[in-house]
């Protein structure tokens, strides 16, 4: 599997080329919505998976083949911040004069070496799904040494440091009881200040088979809740698009995305077309169980098969 993937769509970074720096899956969280599946390592221990030297060649390969890059993004199989050559990576990869950005769910922002190591981002995206304690190790199951007092202490820190964009990103889920947490995580945002505050639901496979998206009255609650206290409050439930990159090599390609980022069927015909691949080399990866499909909210999802997703067949 590539380091680097992509370029793919993103909702938030327009085309946006992937870096995948955590292995399947090592993550300080086990949310019921991811979509890579199950937590196969918890952990907060930060360590080394990869060699420097090698995630920027990937990357750099993968620029240099492509003309529309928007942001280099950490958006691997865990939390990226449990790399421990994350800063020296950011270093590296910002003489190739892309902006970077990294979405994490945020749970090691009370450690200063990671807040030191993230300041020179362009883009930054912060998890906030709950801020009770409860209602956060319900939806997110959290490392059990992990407190949400310090986590969110630790954002506020950040911000106070940090002079690139950030955003916030709230997934919400059907049948929990959001009333007074709305309130709570609005009061949080308005001391926060992010740039863009997001409010998200699954739009993929989930962990858990049984999640399903907030319903739209309890979206809307929280928008109107949220926009009392920031300025810009945005919804992040839609589809973004095809514009998959292709190499030429239809195998390669569906599978680095895949392994982060699930694909609509329509996109991974495109991609068949792209590539001038026709449907039975696709049968050929299901059949040898390298591609796994999923139907989730009534669209067919094509997944790279991980150990973390065996239990979703």
């Amino acid at each position: 599997m590539d380091i680097a993937f992509g370029p793919v769509p993103s909702r938030r970074l327009g085309i946006s080329l992937g870096i995948n720096n955590i292995p399947d899956k090592v993550c300080s969280y086990a949310c019921i919505y991811c979509q890579i599946g199950n937590t196969l390592r918890m952990s907060i221990k930060r360590e080394k998976f990869y060699e420097t030297e090698v995630i920027y060649r990937e990357v750099e390969k993968k620029v240099n083949k492509n003309e529309k890059i928007d942001y280099i993004t950490f958006v691997p199989d865990g939390e990226p911040t449990l790399d421990i050559n994350i800063g020296k990576e950011i270093e590296l990869l910002k003489s190739l004069g892309i902006k970077i950005a990294m979405l994490t769910n945020s749970s090691l922002l009370w450690r200063e070496d990671v807040r030191e190591e993230l300041l020179t981002l362009d883009f930054i995206s912060l998890k906030i799904d709950a801020i009770s304690n409860n209602l956060w190790r319900r939806i997110d199951r959290p490392h059990r040494d992990l407190k949400i007092e310090k986590i969110l202490q630790g954002m506020l820190e950040f911000r106070d440091d940090f002079r690139g964009k950030i955003v916030t990103e709230t997934m919400l889920i059907d049948g929990f009881d959001y009333k007074k947490e709305f309130k709570k995580i609005a009061r949080f945002l308005g001391e926060l200040k992010p740039d863009i505050v997001y409010i998200a639901i699954p739009t993929r496979p989930p962990a858990e088979k049984w999640v399903k998206p907030a319903k739209e009255e309890t979206i809307n609650h929280a928008y109107q809740i949220f926009s009392q206290k920031v300025k810009k409050v945005e919804y992040l439930i839609g589809y973004e698009g095809n514009e998959f990159s292709a190499s030429g090599d239809f195998e390669r390609d569906i599978m680095d995305i895949t392994a982060v980022h699930p694909m609509r069927e329509d996109a991974v015909m495109e991609l068949l077309e792209k590539c001038n691949e026709n449907e039975e080399k696709l049968k050929k990866m299901i059949r040898d169980g390298k591609i796994m499909v999923v139907e989730y909210e009534g669209n067919r999802y094509y997944m790279r098969s991980l150990p973390s997703r065996r239990h979703m067949k």
